[in-house]
């Protein structure tokens, strides 16, 4: 049987989290609700096309 290794999740994702963890102030701010935003129009316009172009 194999051994099962205690907290191996947490070292793998370490040096993600500490990256993460950092905020540049020179970095893009996107708000989230143009995300959002963003997303939705995606998909009706997917929606759209996909209603008038018959393939």
């Amino acid at each position: 049987m194999s051994k099962q290794k205690k907290g191996e999740g947490f070292h793998s994702s370490a040096g993600l989290i500490r990256y993460f963890d950092a905020e540049e102030k020179t970095s893009l701010k996107i708000p989230p609700w143009f995300v959002m935003a963003l997303c939705v129009a995606t998909i009706v316009i997917i929606t759209v096309v996909h209603i008038t172009v018959k393939l």
